[in-house]
C-alpha cells in the first residue's frame, strides 16, 4: 500500500527520536494514504521554515506487523474510542508514551476537530454532540509508526516533488480570489475539495504538466456548472 509523508526534507532514514510528543496517536512517524494531506502538510512546514516542500513516498507492507506479532490498532472512523485515545495522547499530564501499540491507524484530529474535543473536555458539549459535529467532515487518514520494530513495515520507494503542483494551485487560488471575489481560505477550500485537485495531485494523471490556465477552465466547469 502506497503512503505519503509530507515535510521539507527527504526522509532517508526515519529517526523516532526526532518525533514530537503529544500528537493524536502519540510520538511516532506519521504517514497517510491521502496524498493531498501530505501535500498540505509539506506546504505548511515549508512555509513555516522558509524551505521547499517534499513528499516522501513509502510502500507499507501491511502483512509484516501481523507476521511479527506486532500490537496494532485501527480506528476505521471517528468514534468515542478514537476521541478518548486522542485525548489520552494529547494530555501532557499523562506520562508518555500513553499506550503500547506499535502501529496506530485512524482519522486525523485537525485544528477544528481539536477545538471541538477541547469543548468536550470542558463539558461544553457531550460526546454525542462532538461526534455529530465531526461525522460529516472530510475523510482524513493517518498511520503512526510508534516503535523501531514497526518501521520495518515501511519501504521508502521515492520522492514526489510538488513544486509544479504548488505553482499551479497558487495561481488557481489567486484567480478564484480575483474573478469571484473570494478570500484566500474560501478559494483554497473550493479548490482542495474538487475532483480536479485530486487529479492534479495524482502524478500519474500528468495534469501537473499542463498550463494552469487550462486547468482553471476545467475547474470552473466543475465548480460553477
Amino acid at each position: 500500500m502506497k503512503v505519503y509523508h509530507g515535510s521539507d526534507i527527504r526522509i532517508e532514514k526515519i529517526d523516532l527520536q526526532k518525533s514530537r510528543d503529544y500528537l493524536d496517536f502519540g510520538k511516532g512517524f506519521y504517514v497517510t494514504l491521502i496524498r493531498k494531506h501530505a501535500h498540505q502538510r509539506a506546504l505548511r512546514i515549508a512555509e513555516r521554515n522558509n524551505t521547499k516542500p517534499i513528499i516522501t513516498v513509502f510502500d507499507y507492507h501491511e502483512l509484516y506487523p501481523e507476521r511479527h506479532g506486532m500490537n496494532v490498532i485501527k480506528f476505521s472512523a471517528v468514534s468515542t474510542e478514537w476521541v478518548e485515545f486522542v485525548v489520552m495522547n494529547r494530555d501532557e499530564d499523562i506520562k508518555q508514551p500513553a499506550h503500547n501499540y506499535d502501529i496506530v491507524e485512524g482519522p486525523i484530529a485537525d485544528d477544528w476537530v481539536t477545538s471541538q474535543i477541547k469543548n468536550y473536555q470542558k463539558g461544553k458539549i457531550t460526546i454525542q454532540q462532538l461526534l455529530k459535529k465531526i461525522e460529516h467532515r472530510e475523510l482524513t487518514h493517518q498511520i503512526c509508526f510508534c516503535t523501531s520494530e514497526s518501521l520495518f513495515s515501511l519501504e521508502q520507494i521515492g520522492y514526489d516533488d510538488i513544486y509544479n503542483t504548488e505553482e499551479i494551485t497558487n495561481a488557481i487560488i489567486e484567480a478564484l480570489m480575483i474573478d469571484y471575489k473570494m478570500d484566500e481560505k474560501t478559494a483554497m477550500d473550493k479548490l482542495y475539495f474538487t475532483k480536479l485537485y485530486a487529479q492534479i495531485a495524482d502524478r500519474e494523471t500528468e495534469l501537473h504538466t499542463k498550463p494552469w490556465t487550462e486547468l482553471y477552465e476545467i475547474l470552473k466547469q466543475e465548480l460553477f456548472t
